[in-house]
């Protein structure tokens, strides 16, 4: 799909963006919220349930289509972008068990910085001295939130920093497929995908026989399938609904948007996370949290209007006739 002029400008895609951010924190509180009583394959089980139901039943219906649109011929594709999301959501679930929701989300917004160097590595493209700059900011921001060689320092920290390379893998996969498929096909598959692989590790780990560490994160993984009362069963419910309708709005938002456009929308995470945090779970980050919070958010958006301006001038030069 070619996006127009007028449709790079309107704020469609920020208010997809803006939905899905919604969405997603709302999934981060319900996930920390539960996570002292299931375990997390069962919770991405019954969420994907849930969230399969919602789109066969909701959003085909009001996407003006049906099963059809869920044919794909680029079905290796959906599957590596499934993958990507159950490997980050299961790392920064694991690490949100076990540290304080803010911080958690802080360093997953290390991942605008993954996709610039990803774009490098994969894509051959160039970054000038200030994204590499803002690069280093980042990942400073990262080490102050992470303190290392001090007592704040938990290894389940790092989870949510590999889950945003997962994150930035599927955003970049997600650029390939985004002009012929729908949001509604993407959504389905990454939940197709999710069904599965919390299902197999169902099957594995269901009975609770490696259940033998004393660790919020891997009492989390390991835990024995635990059958959830009627109050959690309606959380696990609405957590498969913003699960889907998250991954289904965010895909628009890209679809219908520049990217360097609606990326910056998506920090709105950041003081939602900061009010669930102190709202539900009593969290308040200290000085240094704060402090390293803002240098990764600040060279996130550095980034993100690094990569406008190139796609400006690189626009620019498209469009200026060429002499000959």
């Amino acid at each position: 799909m070619t996006l127009t002029d007028a449709e790079r400008s309107t704020p469609v895609g920020a208010i997809w963006a803006l939905v899905a951010v919604l969405c997603f924190s709302t999934n981060d509180v319900l996930v920390k919220f539960l996570s002292g009583g299931y375990p997390l394959y069962q919770l991405i089980f019954f969420r994907t349930l849930f969230g399969l139901a919602f789109i066969l039943a909701v959003l085909v219906p009001l996407t003006g289509g049906s099963l059809s649109m869920l044919k794909t011929r680029r079905l290796g594709t959906h599957i590596a972008r499934g993958a990507c999301v159950v490997f980050a959501n299961f790392c920064f679930f694991l690490g949100l068990a076990a540290m304080p929701l803010a911080e958690a989300v802080a360093i997953f917004f290390i991942s605008p910085l993954a996709i610039s160097v990803f774009s490098v590595i994969f894509l051959g493209e160039t970054v000038g001295p200030r994204r590499w700059a803002a690069i280093a900011a980042g990942m400073l921001g990262v080490l102050i939130v992470l303190r290392p060689g001090t007592e704040a320092f938990q290894l389940a920290a790092l989870l949510p920093l590999v889950a945003a390379f997962g994150y930035a893998t599927l955003h970049i996969l997600t650029r390939k497929i985004g002009g012929t498929e729908n949001a509604t096909a993407m959504a389905f598959y990454i939940q197709v995908t999710f069904f599965f692989f919390a299902g197999s590790a169902g099957l594995f780990l269901g009975d609770g026989r490696y259940e033998t560490f004393d660790h919020p994160s891997m009492e989390f993984l390991l835990r024995a399938w635990v059958w959830p009362s009627g109050f959690d069963l309606v959380l696990i419910g609405l957590l498969g609904i913003t699960s889907s309708l998250g991954g289904f709005t965010i895909s628009q938002a890209y679809r219908r948007s520049e990217a360097a456009y609606v990326a910056p929308f998506e920090y709105a995470a950041m003081p939602l996370a900061v009010f669930w945090g102190l709202s539900i779970f009593g969290e308040w980050p200290d000085i240094w949290a704060w402090t390293g919070i803002a240098l990764i958010m600040l060279s996130g958006l550095i980034l993100v209007w690094r990569e406008a301006v190139a796609h400006r001038r690189v626009m620019r030069a498209a469009t200026q006739p060429k002499r000959y």
